[in-house]
């Protein structure tokens, strides 16, 4: 598939995606607390400790207890000719265990995918992913993706649209605005242990 015809192909999922969400968001007076909303930070985010991890670095075993847990990865290395691919694989199971004790959780990280050191990646992108189960809330936002080096996003959608179907553009802003932009929040389901535990 050439670059344009994939790049049309990205913008019309992403446009299906922030259509769908955004016919659940609105009017906004019939919003039921499961529709999904734009990204915002949680409450907790301001009081976060970050802990920082390299390429391929495992954080350690008790941090699984912490509560809230903020911790940001690098995975920028993510290739085959210098064994990158193979530690991020090590490094991924534990780094999954961390988040699963805790009832809030903010994890950020900073992906690259390429075959090669030095080449165009396959896909890149620098999320932000958090939880709160005792609130009952959680939030996605990707920046900066690109799928062989082609900016894709909502973003993308909206700045494609804008010129003609300028509603449309605003409808769907409220879900990525830049290029390689999209996020959302929305409600998780009733969690006793988070919610016991306050």
């Amino acid at each position: 598939m050439s670059r344009p015809r994939l790049r049309t192909a990205l913008l019309a999922a992403a446009l299906a995606f922030g259509a769908a969400t955004t016919t659940a968001a609105t009017p906004a007076a019939a919003v039921s607390p499961a529709a999904p909303g734009p990204f915002a930070e949680p409450d907790f985010a301001a009081t976060c400790a970050w802990h920082h991890y390299g390429e391929g670095e495992q954080p350690p075993w008790w941090l699984a207890f912490a509560d809230p847990l903020c911790v940001e990865y690098s995975k920028r290395d993510i290739t085959v000719d210098n064994g990158g691919a193979l530690r991020f694989l090590l490094a991924e199971p534990a780094r999954i265990a961390a988040s699963l004790l805790t009832c809030r959780y903010y994890q950020k990280d900073h992906w690259s995918v390429q075959s090669t050191t030095g080449a165009v990646p396959w896909v890149a992108w620098d999320g932000q992913y958090w939880w709160d189960k005792a609130g009952r809330r959680a939030g996605v936002r990707l920046t900066g993706f690109r799928i062989d080096g082609v900016p894709v996003g909502i973003g993308d959608a909206v700045i494609a649209l804008r010129p003609r179907y300028p509603e449309l553009a605003d409808a769907l802003a409220a879900y990525g605005t830049a290029s390689g932009e999209s996020g959302f929040s929305t409600e998780l389901p009733f969690d006793l242990r988070c919610a016991l535990a306050g």
